[in-house]
């Protein structure tokens, strides 16, 4: 299981200019959830990164109430995760596996 530590120093990282609160956030995210224990830290802060995004920062739940499939709500908000990302300082392309 990743440390909290290592998990906030791979979010500094991946995303330079990151809010604190949405780091603090997003860290909770990632120490919390037993999917991500046997993740790298950097995995499991990209993973936690992308999915606080989709979450709390979208539609994309509001899709999913709506009768959108998973798949197709993930498809209507890339653009928007992606957005935040780069305005977060993140290189790094969403796949469409994120």
């Amino acid at each position: 299981m990743p440390k909290r530590s290592d998990i906030e120093e791979a979010l500094r990282v991946l995303a330079p200019r990151i809010p604190d609160y949405e780091a603090s956030a997003i860290a909770d995210h990632a120490v919390d959830s037993r999917g991500l224990n046997c993740a790298s830290a950097q995995t499991a802060a990209w993973l936690s990164m992308v999915a606080f995004v989709r979450h709390a920062l979208t539609e994309y739940d509001a899709l999913l109430e709506e009768g959108y499939d998973q798949e197709s709500a993930r498809h209507f908000v890339a653009a928007e995760i992606q957005a935040v990302l780069e305005e977060w300082g993140v290189l790094r392309r969403l796949s469409p596996l994120d």
